[in-house]
């Protein structure tokens, strides 16, 4: 099994959890659910995870606490395996992300004129992630006045990858640009070699708002590389959206 089998909902669960463990990577914890549960990782699976199974599956793959069994771990260290399992639950009400958005049908083709763009996001619909370490893109399809979301892209994988960057831009690589709340230079760098061009907004906010505001400049003044791909002359208003 590889990790690009997972559910959005599973890698979700998995990467908050990690998140949840001092000084572990979601790698870290995929190798210890993989001791525990083989290939059968799944959300019916991690909901029969317990403190004790995780404990003993770390105990498997690295010192927990300096002690290679993960015996000794103190009551901090406790304290946090019960709150990576309650994840692993899926008990994600009050965490960051907990809310996946509904993908809505969109066909290829249907929305003339468009562009597809994606928002860096650790939670619901918003713009409230860094390029190299969100938990997911969500993908949008955006013309001057229609708008929906055609995918969530878990970036759960590109923990486990040699150059993490390279296969995040390959999630994106569809997209004419994307949001972010901040981005490295080479990542940055990457990012434009693969066709995508990056936009900080270092506030971030509510995707929808942010991407009405792109179909604000779609309508009146799009710079060259929107007008290159909505296939009108640099800075021609695109008026045949509005009927005028």
């Amino acid at each position: 099994m590889t990790t690009s089998t997972l559910s959005n909902e599973t890698a979700l669960r998995i990467a908050l959890a990690a998140r949840a463990l001092p000084n572990t990577s979601i790698a870290d914890l995929i190798g210890a659910l993989h001791n525990h549960l083989g290939d059968e990782i799944n959300e019916t699976t991690l909901n029969k995870i317990t403190v004790t199974n995780l404990k003993t599956a770390f105990g498997q793959t690295y010192e927990l606490d300096g002690e290679e069994d993960g015996e000794d771990a103190d009551a901090d260290d406790i304290a946090c395996l019960k709150e990576a399992v309650r994840i692993l639950w899926g008990e994600l009400d009050d965490e960051p992300g907990s809310a996946i958005p509904t993908i809505e049908p969109y066909t290829e083709g249907e929305m003339p004129g468009s562009i597809r763009v994606a928002i860096a996001s650790n939670s619901g619909e918003k713009l409230d992630g860094h390029f190299g370490s969100c938990l997911r893109y969500l993908i949008y399809q955006l013309s001057a006045i229609d708008l929906k979301l055609v995918d969530v892209r878990s970036a759960l994988e590109a923990d486990l990858q040699e150059d993490r960057n390279a296969y995040r831009v390959g999630l994106i690589e569809d997209c004419q640009a994307i949001f972010v709340v901040s981005i490295g230079g080479p990542a940055a760098a990457k990012v434009i070699k693969g066709g995508v061009y990056p936009m900080k907004k270092d506030e971030g906010g509510q995707a929808r708002e942010i991407l009405k505001d792109l179909q604000k400049v779609i309508q009146t003044s799009p710079p060259p590389w929107m007008a290159k791909a909505i296939g009108v002359a640099d800075g021609q208003r695109v008026k045949n959206y509005k009927g005028a």
